[in-house]
């Protein structure tokens, strides 16, 4: 075990699975306390139960839905309790849609903007208030995608919402380094990374040469590594960057 988040107490969201879980386990690996927040309990506490079983005492689950502006404060104070004021937090929640605008409903584009862009903004104006409050020289980290610098035909919701992301970081990014408070605030933009959620299919079309340089997928803890170098203290020059894990997809 490393210590490169020692006394690191972090916040991340979406935190059960996929690319939220690898970032909680390499947090906990390296000295940190996390709280994991997801919408599931029995996803949640599965997750939370693994990483205290690789750390004792190194992780708590909450349950949270990201796009309620009012329980974020909950989130903020419970963890505080527990492990202490919050130095860290990944904005890391949210869904896709695979549809065009053109096909795309007001229901639909209201659920993946409630989380995917609100359920960010949310967090990161309580993490920033949070650490102001407490003198905290932190580091918000929102997770974006590839998909936040160049567009695809049917991800449009998709599209707005982490193309907004990327450009909401480097706002507060600025506001916070303007203000003298030392908290930084930084995107990570992965390309397409093997979760369960990618299909046989999609993992042989996205692995081409010609989509991504590198021939093969990206693995969650490819993501993690990244969120671990803008959580410590090694990224201490690093604000408003978008930093992007996509085996060289944005290269072309």
């Amino acid at each position: 075990m490393a210590n490169r988040m020692k006394d690191k107490v972090a916040i991340i969201t979406g935190g059960s699975k996929g690319i939220g879980y690898a970032v909680a386990e390499q947090f906990v690996k390296e000295g940190a306390k996390v709280t994991i927040t997801c919408r599931k309990d029995d996803e949640g506490q599965a997750a939370v139960e693994k990483l205290n079983a690789k750390v004792a005492g190194s992780a708590k689950y909450l349950k949270q839905d990201v796009s309620n502006s009012k329980q974020w404060n909950e989130i903020f104070a419970e963890t505080e309790k527990d492990f202490g004021p919050v130095t860290t937090l990944v904005n890391n929640a949210g869904v896709g849609l695979g549809k065009t605008i053109a096909d795309t409903t007001d229901e639909e584009w209201d659920q993946v903007l409630a989380i995917d862009l609100n359920g960010v903004f949310y967090g990161l104006r309580e993490a920033i208030n949070q650490m102001r409050k407490h003198s905290i020289a932190g580091s918000i980290i929102n997770m974006s995608s590839i998909e936040g610098i160049v567009g695809d035909p049917i991800l449009g919701a998709y599209n707005a919402s982490k193309g907004a992301i990327k450009m909401m970081t480097k706002s507060a990014a600025l506001d916070c380094a303007l203000n003298d408070d030392g908290i930084r605030v930084n995107s990570v933009h992965p390309g397409y990374i093997k979760t369960p959620m990618i299909s046989a299919d999609l993992e042989k079309a996205m692995s081409q040469r010609t989509k991504t340089p590198m021939g093969h997928l990206g693995a969650p803890e490819d993501i993690a590594y990244a969120c671990v170098y803008l959580a410590s203290d090694e990224s201490k020059f690093t604000t408003g960057t978008e930093l992007v894990v996509d085996g060289g997809y944005t290269a072309q």
